[in-house]
């Protein structure tokens, strides 16, 4: 395992840690930071050169108190390779640092739990994929270490990948290390259609929940958490309990950075703890990191950058997959602008060796992720990429039907009697339970389905809402990109007509139910 011990360099003139040979810097039309250590007061010069030409000239001080200095590029075209030396100038000999084989492209964040942890060696096709690394020279890796601190840290304390070329080395090392397999598709298929440099930045820890991922300020707007959650299913919550211990560590260390976009896969501890809470710590975390890497990067981090994620297949609490979208069922929303989604709810694995909870056909969510993100981060237009949602909800009370009405086109895999639900509420204090409300006939955009299993008004309806909803990609409804329908529940008066008809646009229209 290549693992860099920072506090240890022996030198004070340094770039910071996530910098170094062969990384990738942020392209245009941002500026991409270039920070390090160096004499407190000294001056330094960074150079940028191609062909052994300097193409550009940046000044900056050591700052006195932080010991640190930063410069901001000017925003360069994709492309390279490029060399970049800093100088600085003090009472004493001038000191010089160099990177070399750098390149400029877009740099994306890959944060989360285990199942983005996952490497390509644990993956459905490993060899294949693994051996199809050296054909990206051009989409560059780079793994943080696992480090928790109870303070905010100016830096990453260690480093378990280097920027490296990828080989089926540092793709396929040990499981649960590194290189995330979701990260590298993501990546790769980015590289495919954008035909330039992409830099990876993954920076994750398995059995992990939101709150150790989020700084004081979204734990206090969402009321806050236990200080200590040890007691609350230690084995399944393997990695660190306390709140914003990751925040500190391996996330604002990276503040600095020019970036992209982040993508994000984690939920499955949070079936366990503070659920209920996911609907406000997960927006809040995403306003969150967006406010503070603008500001760590003077700017140049979008302040609402591209932020996606899986809606997670969890097979024991269905309900965290509804507030991994702050109850909307899509993405993006108003609570969560510019965000994209993969639905994996039909990607279940039963017999993966690493439990069922952690599915090996990353392949597909990577590449639902990579859709979301050309459509959201990269403005393709006319790019269908998200399955198909509900517009409108009709009862026919009399007949006991109900008509759901989508706004795509449906791909019907097969007819099931068990995954659309329906319930009714006599009184506060004699709720009608959920019933099957089975599917009876389908067109190009809607489906029939018998309310006959609740007697009385039927008020609410849901999609997908059980532990294991259908088997692998054999959910009944997809469009015909075979994207899945994501789960939903609706709360009104059926009978109304309800909910109103979406508007154009990416958003549907159909209000988020209470539940």
């Amino acid at each position: 395992m290549i693992m860099t011990f920072l506090w240890i360099l022996g030198v004070t003139f340094r770039f910071a840690s996530y910098y170094g040979d062969h990384m990738v810097l942020q392209k245009k039309p941002v500026g991409a930071v270039v920070w390090g250590y160096g004499e407190a007061g000294a001056n330094v010069t960074m150079s940028l050169s191609k062909d052994s030409k300097v193409i550009m000239k940046k000044m900056a001080q050591v700052e006195e108190h932080s010991e640190t200095w930063k410069v901001v590029l000017a925003p360069m075209e994709h492309g390279g390779p490029y060399s970049v030396v800093a100088e600085q100038h003090s009472r004493e000999e001038p000191k010089n640092l160099t990177l070399q084989d750098i390149y400029f492209g877009d740099v994306w964040l890959c944060s989360g739990q285990s199942n983005m942890e996952m490497t390509v060696s644990q993956i459905i096709n490993a060899s294949k994929e693994l051996s199809e690394a050296s054909l990206y020279p051009y989409v560059r890796v780079f793994t943080a270490s696992l480090i928790q601190s109870e303070v905010e840290l100016q830096d990453l304390a260690k480093i378990d990948l280097e920027w490296s070329i990828p080989t089926a080395e540092n793709l396929g090392h040990e499981n649960f290390s590194y290189f995330s397999a979701v990260c590298w598709l993501f990546g790769r298929h980015l590289y495919e259609t954008l035909r330039y440099p992409i830099g990876l930045v993954e920076s994750s820890w398995g059995g992990t929940c939101i709150e150790a991922w989020s700084s004081g300020r979204v734990l206090q707007e969402c009321g806050g958490v236990p200080k200590r959650m040890e007691f609350l299913l230690p084995t399944l919550l393997s990695g660190p309990k306390m709140p914003s211990v990751l925040w500190n560590a391996m996330i604002h260390p990276l503040l600095n950075m020019s970036l992209t976009g982040v993508i994000w896969y984690q939920g499955e501890s949070n079936a366990f703890m503070n659920p209920d809470l996911y609907n406000c710590t997960f927006p809040a975390l995403i306003a969150d990191w967006r406010r503070a890497f603008h500001a760590g990067s003077d700017g140049q981090t979008q302040p609402l950058f591209p932020f996606g994620f899986v809606q997670d297949r969890d097979d024991r609490f269905p309900r965290i997959r509804w507030h991994q979208t702050a109850d909307y069922g899509y993405a993006p929303n108003k609570r969560m602008p510019n965000t994209f989604m993969a639905v994996a709810v039909d990607l279940c694995d039963e017999h993966s060796p690493y439990g069922s909870i952690h599915p090996r056909d990353k392949q597909n969510v990577a590449y639902r992720l990579h859709l979301g993100a050309r459509a959201v981060a990269y403005g393709e237009r006319g790019l269908v990429f998200q399955g198909p949602y509900p517009t409108k909800v009709v009862a026919d009370g009399a007949r006991g039907l109900i008509n759901v009405t989508y706004g795509q086109e449906l791909l019907l895999l097969l007819m099931h009697d068990h995954i659309f639900e329906v319930r009714s509420h006599l009184s506060a204090q004699e709720p009608c339970q959920w019933v099957p409300a089975p599917m009876v006939s389908a067109s190009s955009h809607t489906v029939t389905l018998s309310s006959s299993g609740c007697r009385d008004a039927v008020t609410r309806l849901r999609y997908a809402w059980a532990e294991w909803p259908c088997e692998y990609r054999q959910c009944p409804l997809y469009n015909k990109h075979l994207l899945p329908a994501p789960p939903f529940v609706i709360d009104s008066a059926l009978k109304t007509g309800w909910p109103r008809r979406a508007r154009a646009g990416r958003e549907s229209a159909l209000a988020p139910p209470h539940l």
